[in-house]
């Protein structure tokens, strides 16, 4: 138990200080490395496999809804991306340019993609000449560079990784319909396989990507009660078409300008789940989301049949298709059961001598840390079941966080009390005016999160201004 204490002292309490303890949980668990390029990390096997994950069932929700995937250049000419202004001033504080190629000046500047709103937009100008070519609805997985101040892993770095989708309709009621769409299945996606509840609902224009009609977001809420944007899906309206030219022949003939979507989600999402999920002593995963779902730990492993008989665990795991391993290390079992949970691995099995002897098993829960016996016979049915009731468990939790740590403000007493005294979300009334948002940053450090779709009415005036309210908004304080 000296070794399991050892591994568990090196994480800062989340209770002493929060930022620590992600970053020593997110080094601890083998998830990255610092990179010598200053706010650029190394993404580990364990980390990758996490965001393989991710990629595997986003991927095939996309594709359920038509998504193809293709790939456009990392590098941007700055004369195609000063073709739409709002884009380019959104964005300018955090390109990387490049302005050689080996030892030539470039005649032209390059910048490596924030994003591929201008990319796309050149491709389609291309593609779309008739109203059958559309819809266009396509994704890419790539990385993209923003040269941010402040960096910190997976949450905020100058290199992260992503997919962007880019789609062009011939109707603004279309491309409305797609946006709303991938938010959905981002939402879909965030609570039935991370098992993090979100909210949904729009930005205010001051929120907006830059260069859309309207921006959609889920909401997440942290450990920490601060807000995490997971994801955002934008309709550009027909704005970045008339940048670029894109227009078709429709059915009557006429030139008409097509309507774009973009939306996406990033690596960012990992640190999401980090910090939802994650305890003292380290990840807790998902099971939808773990790369390894099961570890099997033999005890006593030196005597005999113990090894043969956790190997044959694992095989019958496996052969479940449920993604299983074994510690067969010569360490000991405490510092083995610390690195289980340190990787935030669901469920544990244990078995010794004794056990085989007795024709059973043990499983050990990550997230509650329940010990549960089983007949070795039973092990498969029993950790299937178990790791259904963890992913349920898992959500309905980080729910109850997310319910318990959103408030109500009637009037300006109450908004500020709420920020003084507590953390979260707080739902109040607004008037619509950029002013009143302004003053609520500038006062109380605090952000508009998103207007939800399933509105309130708290009361009938905003809670800056009193002056009559338009829209209940969530505003919190976020990474």
């Amino acid at each position: 138990m000296a070794d399991n204490k050892k591994l568990v002292s090196e994480i800062t309490s989340m209770d002493e200080d929060f930022t620590q303890w992600y970053t020593d949980v997110v080094i601890k668990a083998g998830l990255i490395s610092y990179s010598n390029i200053k706010g650029c990390m190394v993404i580990k096997p364990a980390g990758y496999a996490i965001w393989e994950l991710i990629q595997k069932h986003l991927d095939a929700r996309f594709k359920e809804t038509g998504v193809q995937n293709a790939y456009l250049p990392m590098f941007i000419p700055e004369s195609l991306l000063q073709k739409e202004k709002d884009h380019v001033e959104g964005f300018a504080p955090e390109v990387a340019w490049v302005t050689h190629g080996g030892l030539e000046k470039l005649n032209e500047r390059f910048c490596v993609r924030p994003t591929s709103e201008t990319l796309f937009c050149d491709y389609y100008k291309g593609e779309i000449h008739s109203y059958k070519d559309l819809p266009q609805v396509l994704n890419q997985w790539c990385s993209v560079v923003r040269w941010e101040k402040e960096t910190r892993p997976f949450l905020r770095s100058r290199e992260f990784l992503w997919q962007e989708g880019h789609t062009a309709h011939a109707t603004f009621e279309e491309a409305e319909e797609r946006t709303q769409q991938m938010l959905n299945v981002y939402a879909d996606f965030l609570e039935n396989d991370m098992a993090i509840p979100v909210i949904k609902g729009q930005k205010t224009e001051k929120e907006k990507f830059a260069g859309a009609e309207a921006t959609y977001t889920v909401e997440a809420l942290m450990h920490d009660c601060r807000a995490l944007q997971s994801a955002t899906s934008h309709n550009f309206g027909d704005g970045f078409a008339k940048a670029f030219e894109i227009q078709y022949a429709g059915k009557d003939n006429k030139l008409h300008y097509v309507f774009q979507t973009s939306w996406g989600l990033t690596t960012r999402t990992i640190g999401a789940m980090i910090m939802v999920h994650g305890d003292n002593s380290g990840l807790v995963l998902p099971p939808k989301i773990a790369p390894i779902q099961i570890t099997v730990i033999p005890i006593q492993q030196k005597k005999e049949g113990v090894l043969d008989k956790a190997n044959e665990i694992v095989a019958a795991l496996k052969k479940a298709d449920i993604r299983a391993n074994i510690d067969d290390t010569d360490r000991t079992p405490g510092y083995k059961f610390s690195e289980q949970e340190m990787r935030g691995t669901p469920i544990r099995v244990e078995i010794g001598p004794k056990d085989i002897e007795a024709g059973k098993c043990v499983l050990v829960r990550r997230d509650t840390r329940e010990k549960i016996e089983c007949a070795i016979d039973d092990v498969v049915k029993t950790a299937a079941e178990l790791l259904d009731t963890i992913q349920k468990d898992m959500f309905d939790r980080a729910k109850k966080h997310l319910e318990a740590h959103t408030y109500t403000a009637r009037n300006k007493e109450e908004f500020e009390e709420n920020f003084k005294e507590t953390k979260g979300f707080v739902k109040a009334m607004w008037c619509g005016c950029r002013e009143c948002e302004d003053k609520i940053k500038e006062d109380y450090s605090v952000t508009s999160r998103c207007i939800p779709f399933e509105q309130e009415n708290i009361s009938d005036t905003c809670v800056i201004c009193g002056k009559p309210a338009k829209k209940m908004v969530y505003w919190g304080r976020a990474y």
